[in-house]
């Protein structure tokens, strides 16, 4: 039985890494018969908020202090927790900086892999960079790049996410689907739904902006947008000053989103990056229709443009108006278009996913024995 050691930070959050690695990390010791270790950092007695495996084998490491302190025990516990496991595979599921530069740290006591879940864009905070931030963002870039190339293997989520990474030991293998119901969304409900934390990346307050011209065209059509709520992001006030506050409900994240996306209509995605885009493929498995920024990167890969959904030019919010309403007005198109979604997201099953992991790890093992 081989053992596979994944090394994160937390996996009590509702994310999409912590989805994900629920998923991928059971199927692998439930369906592939791996002893799968997870090692996490701080994150003590928290309950989690997804259903991982009863067969996976946690480690926690309790750091303190600041930066150097940090870091040097953060490193002594990775090291502890390797030396009593002994791995024959190491994945790093951290988008930091100090989880690119672990082979290094670790001197890689076996072969690793790095699994990248967002774009580089991450770095960019806001919409306007200045010279000075540009001159950052290519040092930290460039660390980046650095630190990647000693991975034996360094997964992305899609096609154009290889266009970031100038490396040799680049892969692509794209997120597992969460669900694949048998029963989905009839498209009749006046909803339309978003699911994301409020931040920078998911691009909510573009949203708002074209829901508030959805509105004056449809007023009896509602947004629901589920995700960790942040006030600083003043997403509320953005949509009280819209005049839109009864038009839009936020709600916390939703262990259940299945039963949301059953209810939905429309899913709308106005991200202004991202690593793969997990809800696109989640809603589609409903049969519920998605507008979708085509931002890098996820969207585009996921979504065939005009068949099962649309893509609209990123920033594009008449563009994007546009379509939303073009599928409020037209039933039939909605349900044509989920039919197709509901087949298209069946190549992101577990089942056609995880395989291509199991594939990595044992070619990695022949050609790094022991």
């Amino acid at each position: 039985m081989a053992k596979l050691l994944y090394i994160t930070n937390q996996i009590c959050g509702s994310g999409g890494l912590e989805r994900v690695l629920s998923i991928k990390a059971s199927y692998l010791a439930e369906k592939l018969n791996y002893e799968v270790h997870i090692v996490t950092l701080n994150q003590g007695t928290k309950s989690l908020f997804y259903q991982f495996s009863n067969k996976l084998i946690y480690h926690d490491i309790t750091t303190k202090g600041v930066k150097l302190n940090y870091f040097l025990t953060y490193k002594k516990g990775i090291k502890k927790v390797i030396k009593k496991i002994k791995p024959d595979v190491i994945s790093v599921c951290d988008d930091g900086l100090k989880g690119l530069f672990l082979p290094w740290f670790l001197n890689k006591p076996c072969p690793m892999v790095y699994e990248r879940h967002v774009s580089k864009n991450i770095e960019i905070k806001t919409d306007k960079i200045s010279w000075l931030q540009k001159i950052k963002l290519k040092g930290i870039f460039t660390l980046m790049d650095f630190g990647a190339k000693k991975y034996n293997k360094f997964i992305v989520l899609t096609k154009g996410n290889l266009n970031e990474w100038p490396l040799s030991n680049v892969q692509v293998i794209s997120n597992p689907l969460s669900f694949y119901p048998t029963e989905f969304s009839n498209v009749e409900n006046k909803k339309v739904i978003a699911v994301g934390k409020h931040c920078h990346q998911k691009g909510f307050d573009r949203l708002l902006q074209s829901w508030k011209l959805v509105t004056d065209k449809f007023p009896n059509w509602k947004l629901e947008i589920y995700g960790t709520i942040e006030k600083s992001e003043g997403l509320l006030a953005l949509a009280s000053k819209l005049g839109i506050g009864d038009k839009v409900t936020f709600f916390l994240p939703e262990k259940n989103i299945g039963e949301k996306y059953k209810r939905a209509s429309i899913y709308t995605m106005a991200s202004r990056y991202e690593g793969f885009g997990m809800v696109l493929t989640e809603a589609m498995a409903f049969g519920v229709p998605c507008v979708s920024f085509n931002c890098p990167y996820g969207p585009s890969d996921i979504i065939a443009d005009g068949e099962d959904g649309f893509l609209v030019p990123n920033g594009d919010i008449p563009r994007f108006t546009e379509k939303i309403c073009e599928l409020i007005e037209n039933q039939e198109l909605r349900r044509n278009m989920g039919k197709k979604a509901r087949l298209n997201v069946k190549r992101y099953q577990p089942e056609h996913i995880v395989p291509q992991w199991d594939k990595l790890f044992k070619q990695l093992l022949v050609d790094s024995p022991s």
